[in-house]
């Protein structure tokens, strides 16, 4: 008998890009059955609304809660007020009616955004609450903050086990490549390779370039999420993250590198950088249950650049 034999798993948002991975994982990697993974779809229930969580959760053994409404710095700015409300109320609402129904374990998936603006790099997690985050994603940032909280006193009340994990920037194949929506990643392959097939001299990018992040291939933490799932129990979050920090000046011009354009970037110093820099501390990760980033970046971005220039081909 192995951890998922005979269960059935609840995978919210495992229609968008993390929970396609996760579930292929599930599928194809744990052998779990197909018909043993719920995935609901917004159309039929919308986790903003208690009814729709109680069906959500009916019969469930896992619940892995990756569904949340994200974007960029852009987006970040334009929508505080909804990233915050939908991000908290399907997620509170979710893990309260997955305790009701008794549950067995409940994966939160949160986000690096809620660490504060000015944590000592690399990001531990002890040091979550030490600061503001900062103020571009703070509502977003908060709001899944939230759910660690949440967890922590249901485990505490109800010894509900809930696990939080703290994944940091995503990126991959299936990424959003949305202009308004995608994050920099995606955001800067579809101009880089744009500017390449139309011959452009320069593309134009947000900030200064000198902020730093930390960036895992979306297969990696599909893996790292369903190890925490299998082997982890306790309340302390845990970050998922490749344990590398890559300037976004630096991670422009290895893009351009791997998309063979030569053209010149300019910075647009007008509109913000984010977080100043972000990295996270993944010990927690490797001693609690195994797991450590196997895809470097600049792999990754191969098979990313593939993927969208593939897939830009066949949507013409």
């Amino acid at each position: 008998m192995t951890f998922w034999d005979n269960k059935r798993v609840l995978l919210s948002g495992g229609a968008g890009f993390l929970g396609s991975f996760v579930y292929e994982n599930l599928t194809d990697l744990r052998n779990v059955d197909r018909e043993r993974i719920r995935i609901p779809r917004s159309k039929d229930l919308d986790l903003r609304k208690w009814d729709d969580c109680l069906k959500a959760v009916r019969d469930v053994d896992i619940v892995i809660h990756l569904a949340a409404k994200v974007g960029g710095i852009g987006f970040n700015r334009k929508y505080p007020g909804t990233l915050f409300y939908d991000n908290a109320i399907m997620g509170i609402q979710l893990m309260e009616a997955a305790r009701q129904e008794a549950v067995e374990k409940f994966v939160v998936v949160g986000t690096v955004c809620a660490y504060p603006k000015h944590t000592p790099v690399p990001f531990k997690e002890e040091d979550l609450w030490i600061g503001f985050p900062e103020e571009t994603n703070a509502p977003y940032g908060i709001a899944k903050k939230m759910l660690l909280v949440q967890a922590q006193a249901y485990r505490t009340q109800y010894g509900f086990d809930a696990i939080y994990l703290l994944p940091v920037n995503l990126y991959g194949p299936r990424d959003n490549f949305h202009p308004e929506h995608s994050h920099v990643i995606p955001a800067m392959i579809q101009k880089v390779v744009e500017a390449k097939q139309a011959g452009q001299e320069r593309i134009t990018l947000w900030g200064t370039g000198t902020a730093t992040r930390d960036f895992l291939y979306v297969k990696d933490a599909a893996e790292g999420i369903l190890l925490a799932a299998e082997k982890y129990g306790k309340s302390d979050p845990v970050n998922i993250g490749s344990g590398s920090e890559i300037s976004i000046r630096d991670l422009a011009q290895l893009i351009s590198r791997l998309a063979d354009f030569h053209g010149e970037i300019v910075w647009d110093v007008t509109k913000p950088d984010g977080q100043p820099r972000r990295m996270l501390d993944t010990s927690r990760a490797y001693e609690e249950f195994g797991f450590r980033a196997k895809t470097s970046l600049t792999e990754g971005l191969k098979k990313t650049i593939d993927w969208y220039k593939a897939s830009a081909i066949t949507s013409i």
